[in-house]
């Protein structure tokens, strides 16, 4: 018999989480973000992570401004960061992108996480993609101010309000060019869509839990671009984007 999640029953997904109103965000504790989860289960969730990231084509909403970005700057490879890192697999497929098209890209990933981060460097290892991942709390002190570029994918919802101005304020600081950050987008399609695509495409009980509780915490995209002002990022710009997704994109002056 497969191991019973260790969440409480009463936090467990049911079709009458669906009934509730998507217009004021609720933010939730995720399985994924507890420090105990078992490495099995931490790793079968990253698959399926990586795998949804896949399918809604997370890589390719960031590679449009990076591959501009790196095509300006050709006498040089550019400095990527890639805040709250996970599987790794943003890192791997951009730097695929960047090699066929001639590029030369530097990426970096961080997380909080050791047991991601194994499983990032193993991945990044057998695709045979040079990046680098070390281990940072995104909210404890600043990143080295080494890089071109500072992005982060599905972790700003994971974040109270406060939080989050914390982190865009660090991301500005430590990005020389530009920072963008991708995240869901909280809406009851969206919803339906995490609840639908999460039991489709793993049979990880935390994605199963997790997909449906991070539409609940996500930002609207005037949210998002609030959160940008209150850092202090004046040009920031918010994008929608498919699925259900927005991209937040602010470059330096």
């Amino acid at each position: 018999m497969s191991e019973q999640p260790s969440y409480p029953v009463s936090r467990r997904i049911t079709t009458v989480d669906n009934m509730y109103s998507l217009r004021r965000r609720r933010l939730q504790p995720e399985v994924m973000d507890q420090p105990d989860l078992e490495q099995a289960r931490h790793w079968h969730a990253l698959r399926g992570l990586a795998r949804i990231n896949w399918l809604s084509g997370s890589a390719g909403l960031l590679w449009p401004s990076i591959r501009r970005l790196a095509e300006e700057s050709s006498s040089q490879p550019l400095r990527i960061l890639d805040v709250a890192c996970g599987a790794g697999d943003l890192c791997i497929a951009l730097h695929q992108r960047a090699a066929r098209c001639g590029l030369s890209l530097h990426l970096e990933g961080a997380d909080i996480s050791s047991p991601a981060l194994e499983y990032a460097q193993k991945q990044a290892e057998t695709a045979g993609a040079k990046v680098r991942f070390f281990q940072q709390d995104a909210l404890a002190g600043d990143f080295p101010t080494v890089y071109d570029v500072v992005f982060c994918s599905l972790f700003l919802h994971h974040l109270h309000e406060e939080q989050a101005v914390k982190l865009l304020k660090s991301m500005s600081r430590a990005a020389r060019r530009m920072i963008l950050v991708s995240d869901l987008i909280r809406s009851r399609l969206g919803w339906t869509a995490a609840y639908l695509v999460t039991r489709m495409l793993t049979t990880s009980d935390v994605v199963h839990t997790d997909g449906p509780l991070s539409v609940q915490g996500a930002f609207t995209p005037a949210e998002a671009l609030a959160l940008a002002h209150q850092a202090g990022l004046h040009e920031a710009t918010v994008v929608r984007r498919w699925p259900f997704r927005f991209l937040l994109t602010w470059r330096r002056a």
